[in-house]
């Protein structure tokens, strides 16, 4: 089977200078709504054929700039069943595809803090699949609250994987592509298609994120549909966005955007060619040479970042930073 994927590279709107949850609120509506246009004029461009769709990094809101956990938790975060999803839900019904966004999101097992989430929608308006954001500073990952989340959500969720019509599709966030560890357990797991949100700043000279992106496709034998941020609105931070990319299996760039908003990185996803290519025994087939074995013991005898910290302390945004000062100590002593 193939398809068209769209890495939709968009402006955020940021809600750091609003007041109140409901001003916040009515601009990620706004924000849906202005999308549910463009994705319309993007399926008479590209045609009936077009069925996947990601967005950047925090496409609704922009990134937390000097609010605390609270504020941010109470102003920007998604309720899972708030009238924010709901919309989201209604619009990809409309379009019937499948469209991978990424949020903060609001969790009930832990109601002192948010995730940043990145979630996939099914053309019958049902959330496929929650990722949490695993590497990440200034903000809470299930990491930091380890052994509770585990309890509450068990390992599997850490690395979900939605089976489709379309494929076996997985989302990661942010620099999570820059931990390898990261895609090959979604590709362990059967992934085919990297679904990536990211909001970076973007140059005509290659940054080492953008050539990870080659990277990560071609040593997990994946398409990776990766969609940056094109700039924020009306926020206290410049953001020059692009680079939006999708790369097939074998890391060859099938499409990318300059700086801007863009619908123009559209590229096939062909199955059957990753498929074929994954069972082939080859010296290039690096997921069926990999050797767990070989690194299991070393990842157990060195822990490096310390698991669990935000159990025993309130969070704030200076955790990451004062913790990660105490790593850097204890490596490089």
């Amino acid at each position: 089977m193939a398809y068209k994927a769209l890495s939709l590279q968009i402006n955020a709107p940021t809600v750091t200078v609003l007041s109140s949850r409901d001003d916040a609120e009515a601009q990620m509506l706004a924000a849906i709504n202005r999308l549910d246009h463009q994705l319309t004029a993007t399926l008479n461009q590209a045609g009936r054929d077009l069925l996947l769709v990601v967005t950047p990094e925090a496409f609704l809101t922009g990134a937390p700039g000097t609010e605390s956990i609270d504020e941010w938790r109470d102003k920007a975060c998604l309720e899972i069943d708030g009238r924010i999803y709901e919309a989201l839900s209604a619009m990809v019904q409309r379009h019937q595809l499948y469209f991978c966004g990424n949020a903060y999101e609001q969790d009930p097992y832990f109601p002192e803090l948010f995730f940043q989430t990145s979630f996939l929608i099914g053309p019958t308006g049902d959330v496929l699949l929650r990722y949490r954001r695993l590497n990440a500073v200034g903000i809470p990952t299930p990491h930091d609250v380890w052994g509770l989340y585990l309890d509450a959500y068990g390992y599997d969720a850490l690395f979900p994987v939605a089976r489709t019509n379309i494929g076996n599709l997985a989302c990661l966030a942010g620099d999570d592509l820059l931990y390898p560890e990261v895609a090959r357990c979604l590709t362990m797991r059967g992934a085919e298609v990297l679904l990536h949100a990211a909001a970076e700043s973007y140059s005509p000279v290659p940054p080492y994120r953008s050539l990870v992106r080659q990277v990560r496709a071609a040593e997990t034998m994946s398409y990776l549909v990766s969609a940056n941020l094109a700039g924020l609105t009306e926020g206290p931070v410049p953001l020059a966005g692009g680079g939006s990319k999708i790369v097939d299996p074998r890391g060859l760039v099938l499409a990318e955007a300059g700086y801007g908003e863009s619908i123009a990185v559209v590229a096939d996803v062909d199955l059957a060619v990753l498929r074929e290519l994954r069972q082939r025994p080859a010296a290039t087939n690096w997921p069926a040479q990999l050797r767990t074995e070989l690194y299991a013991e070393s990842y157990t005898q060195h822990a490096v970042y310390p698991p669990g910290t935000l159990l025993s302390q309130t969070p704030d945004r200076q955790h990451n930073l004062r913790t990660q000062q105490e790593v850097v100590r204890k490596l490089y002593a």
